[in-house]
């Protein structure tokens, strides 16, 4: 959920022009105002007007908790350089209780009673600036755009729920859905333990965005000596950091979460709106997708849209997109974004400029490395296939036939897998690789006794996975809890002359987690039966990737991912949140591969 132009300023980028650097070259004037909200709460808003315009122009307006005293003229950043040439009116607003606006910050806003006509939320924030905008700002032609990036997505989200009638079209990019089943806080019951830990605290320990004092270079190092939970408010947080506070009052899937997320806010689509998301994108994969899916049940005016390229956090933004960590995609699939796809929507939307044919589903295709348009998502035509876990670290699409068979692995949490190589640096801290790691050679753990690795033989042909995918494992445990990592993963040919820095790469294409005591009920948990073989599904969500032919098919399973999961005691307790050291516990996991048991994953396989 981290703003876009630290985002650039950490990894390194250049493209970002301060406001101080850019007066002298920018084509755009800009004005900073303190807009009244209908509390009396004054909100510090950034506009930027094209010094010269030939035609009443429509605004172009986000919204962010990062501050955006700072923001980049809209003609010199990567991301918004199309449309500024084109014309618009730009706005930037620091969300209230952040930065320079007044009021209270509240992580996620979702308090107000839409009973109450004085009752204020993200919604109301947003109606009331535009209606100042539209009678202050002159030169402009009644309409609005909203656009951003994760929390800048999620505030375009809310401003389309109650949107005001000028409010014509949204570009969300990467918007969380829902913090606790595939967000930035959770995956499946899993606390996304250094994500929570250093966002709550960079959001709410102070009025500006501030890093947590780590006293080590590898964070890996700092969690694990942190102990149990109990020991952030016990030794840091001390209580007042109050996103914490709720991630420890609640560690089930209860009401709290649930009247959060978007499935319950969102009714049919009141406005043309375009999800964006990345298939490596670390912080907020699941949001768009799963906003576009609950938009979709109910978008009877066809307005819901939902693009899918390959991208980490916010790197539709920036650069042509030809790579993404070591990974080549042979094209400019970040810049065919800005030009193709993002500044059309506003353009037709907001000016009246192009046809308005936008496909319903657009995805890039990795592996082939080329776009694909559907109608729906997941598309039709695709078929269900399962690749079966086999003896011998065997992976196959036939169902396994032996009476029994069993791969097991110690897990123990005090000598947890890491989730990427180390040093595992602080998320947002200088030198960072977070921004990468879901394209990492996965061959750093693969020799590791706690991590089981099965794979195809060569392929003979290729294999093209689209559509929704789940892992399905029949699984025990000596404790009475257990977390499930579940990796997707294209390995490389061992001869590979294209990139030869490749050869045998571990490609992680799909991944995810599933709290074990959650397998039955997300709201209600329950320990698991020592030794007891268990169902438990793990959702990996969607894919469009083509496995190549000569390349393999792998899947790995382990179950710690640390420090980006927190350590699951494996003695069942109530709330992890509370468990003590004593706790913590080395267990022997069990998966079953048998003709009883066939633990396998579930494709969608588009037929040759």
């Amino acid at each position: 959920m981290r703003l876009l132009i630290l985002t650039l300023i950490l990894c390194g980028l250049t493209s970002v022009v301060t406001y101080a650097q850019a007066t002298s070259e920018t084509r755009y004037n800009r004005q900073e105002v303190l807009i009244t909200m209908r509390d009396g709460i004054r909100l510090n808003t950034v506009i930027f007007t094209p010094k010269t315009a030939d035609e009443p122009l429509p605004f172009l307006f986000s919204r962010t908790p990062y501050g955006v005293e700072g923001a980049p003229f809209p003609d010199q950043s990567p991301y918004t350089k199309i449309m500024a040439d084109q014309g618009y009116i730009f706005v930037a607003q620091d969300i209230r209780g952040r930065y320079k606006s007044e009021g209270k910050f509240e992580m996620q806003r979702f308090s107000r009673n839409p009973e109450n006509p004085k009752a204020i939320d993200e919604s109301t924030d947003t109606y009331d600036t535009i209606e100042w905008l539209l009678k202050n700002i002159p030169n402009n032609n009644g309409k609005a755009g909203m656009y951003g990036t994760s929390y800048d997505g999620w505030t375009s989200v809310m401003g389309a729920i109650d949107p005001h009638p000028a409010l014509k079209a949204i570009s969300e990019h990467a918007t969380p859905a829902d913090m606790w089943m595939g967000d930035d806080f959770h995956h499946q019951g899993a606390f996304r333990l250094s994500y929570g830990f250093e966002y709550a605290f960079m959001e709410e320990a102070a009025k500006t965005d501030t890093l947590f004092p780590f006293n080590t270079y590898d964070t890996y190092d700092w969690y694990l000596k942190l102990g149990p939970l109990a020991n952030v408010n016990k030794k840091y947080f001390l209580g007042k950091l109050p996103t914490w506070n709720d991630f420890a009052s609640h560690p089930n899937y209860d009401q709290f979460w649930q009247k959060q997320a978007l499935a319950g806010r969102l009714g049919s689509p009141k406005v043309a709106i375009q999800h964006v998301a990345g298939w490596w994108d670390q912080e907020d994969f699941y949001g768009p997708v799963k906003a576009y899916q609950t938009w979709e049940k109910k978008d009877d005016k066809h307005q819901n849209y939902l693009i899918v390229g390959p991208w980490n956090h916010g790197g539709w933004a920036w650069g042509e997109g030809r790579k993404l960590g070591n990974i080549s995609f042979d094209t400019t699939a970040s810049s065919t974004f800005r030009q193709t796809m993002f500044a059309p929507w506003f353009a037709y939307h907001l000016k009246g400029k192009g046809d308005g044919k936008f496909p319903e589903v657009t995805t890039f295709q990795t592996g082939r490395n080329q776009w694909k348009t559907y109608t729906q998502w997941p598309p039709a035509g695709s078929v269900k296939r399962n690749l079966y876990l086999r003896a011998n670290g065997q992976l196959s699409f036939d169902k396994p036939t032996d009476a029994a068979g069993v791969d097991q692995y110690l897990s123990d949490p005090a000598h947890p897998v890491p989730y990427r190589s180390r040093p595992i640096e602080q998320t947002y801290g200088p030198g960072s690789r977070w921004f990468t790691w879901l394209t990492e050679d996965q061959r750093f753990v693969q020799n590791r006794p706690d991590v089981l690795s099965w794979q195809t033989e060569p392929l003979t042909e290729e294999v093209t996975v689209t559509g929704t995918l789940l892992a399905q494992l029949f699984a025990a445990t000596t404790g009475s809890d257990a977390d499930w990592v579940v990796k997707l993963i294209d390995v490389y040919p061992e001869s590979y002359p294209k990139e030869p820095k490749m050869a045998g790469y571990q490609f992680m294409v799909a991944n995810d987690i599933l709290r074990g005591r959650f397998h039955k009920s997300f709201e209600k948990p329950q320990p698991l039966q020592p030794n007891k073989v268990e169902t438990f599904t793990v959702d990996l969500h969607s894919l469009d990737h083509v496995f190549q032919k000569g390349h393999r098919i792998m899947v790995q399973i382990q179950s710690t991912w640390f420090p980006l999961i927190d350590r699951n005691p494996q003695r069942y307790v109530p709330n992890i949140f509370e468990a003590k050291e004593t706790d913590y516990q080395k267990a022997m996991h069990s998966i079953s591969r048998s003709a009883t048991y066939p633990s396998h994953l579930e494709l969608s396989v588009m037929p040759h």
